[in-house]
């Protein structure tokens, strides 16, 4: 077993309390990691919906995860000691889909990344009092000085790459880039209409650059999102709200090629459709915690569908981006705003308050 400290949230309403917890011993296939970034992302506000935090607290959340490994398991094979790792989302390795390379749609995506269990029910934390923790969101709770992965969710990377840069890899960033370079596949000279611009948003932007976008339209309520958003390749910005927000997002043109939105608000989703052309398609990012309808109307020629994790296979995707980065062309560093871990509580507010993009919390070994 591990002695180590973690983050817990035992309630919606709780801050993280910074607690010892023993973590069990690894099972073949699993690996321990002393996480030495790791980033906060919006996913990890799904527990202050009092329902989901019911079911789930308390947890260790954090599900974007960098550091070193410090043991791995009898069966591990692709990860060895002393590897850096970027740790992102788990997949079974057995479905149609992920034996066709698309982990992200994996049949057993929910169990083994959202439930902060093993896919098999069991958790691998104990706090002081000796009550078992759930310390399994994606496959990693990286809240912590120590988590335990899996061999499927961790990434190798190069040695000397900063940590800081590395964690928001994970999810955030590979989401909003893989729906722009892997599900929607934009091409030179297509033209793209973002809706919300926070990390997620903000890597789309930078991506839909990198693919050569013609026309990339964001949409925020903050104008300081929208000023970074042209500095990072955005050609046409919007301030919300606005009377017809379709209009402006189509900006005197019959309609663009894609839409993605990461609001998951029904007005916007909506607006995102109107901007369209016959043929175009949205991509929803956000998750909405209300259901919301569309009518047949809202979807006459066009698509609509959710993307999970930018439909990436993180081994392939991640190093990609890191080149991104190492050629200036995906500047997250821009995006980040580091806090020690003891400072997760003004983190997660600050996130809310969109005062900063992408919190990145640094553990004090």
């Amino acid at each position: 077993m591990t002695s180590t400290i973690a983050a817990i949230l035992r309630a919606h309403d709780a801050d993280h309390s910074l607690e010892s917890i023993e973590l069990d011993d690894l099972r073949p296939d699993e690996i321990l990691v002393r996480i030495e970034a790791a980033g906060l992302c919006h996913t990890d506000l799904v527990p202050r919906n009092e329902l989901v935090a019911n079911a789930l607290c308390p947890i260790v959340l954090g599900h974007e995860g960098a550091g070193v490994v410090e043991s791995v398991g009898g069966d591990v094979q692709g990860v060895k000691v002393g590897d850096h790792v970027v740790l992102s989302f788990d997949s079974c390795g057995r479905c149609a889909s992920c034996l066709h390379g698309e982990p992200a749609y994996c049949t057993s995506f929910r169990m083994v990344n959202t439930s902060g269990r093993r896919g098999d029910g069991s958790v691998a934390g104990t706090d002081s009092s000796g009550d078992r923790v759930n310390n399994r969101w994606f496959a990693q709770s990286s809240f912590g000085h120590h988590a335990i992965a899996t061999e499927r969710n961790a990434v190798v990377v190069d040695r000397g790459l900063p940590f800081e840069i590395l964690a928001p890899l994970g999810c955030g960033l590979q989401t909003g880039a893989g729906t722009v370079l892997n599900e929607l596949d934009l091409q030179p000279g297509q033209t793209i209409a973002i809706t919300g611009v926070g990390a997620v948003g903000l890597a789309a932007v930078m991506a839909a650059k990198i693919a050569g976008a013609s026309e990339i339209v964001v949409a925020d309520m903050h104008q300081s999102r929208l000023d970074l958003a042209v500095e990072l390749g955005a050609t046409r910005t919007v301030l919300s709200p606005v009377p017809d927000l379709a209009a402006a997002l189509r900006g005197g043109a019959d309609g663009l090629d894609y839409v993605i939105d990461t609001t998951a608000v029904e007005g916007v989703v909506k607006a995102g459709l109107g901007a369209l052309h016959r043929g175009g398609r949205s991509v929803m990012l956000g998750s909405a915690m209300t259901p919301f309808s569309l009518t047949t109307a809202d979807l006459t020629g066009v698509k609509l569908g959710f993307v999970l994790e930018g439909s990436s296979l993180p081994q392939t995707f991640v190093p990609r981006l890191i080149e991104y980065w190492r050629s200036g062309q995906f500047p997250v560093e821009r995006l980040i705003a580091s806090y020690p871990l003891t400072s997760i509580n003004d983190a997660e507010r600050d996130m809310v308050s969109g005062s900063v993009i992408k919190p990145v919390l640094i553990p004090s070994h």
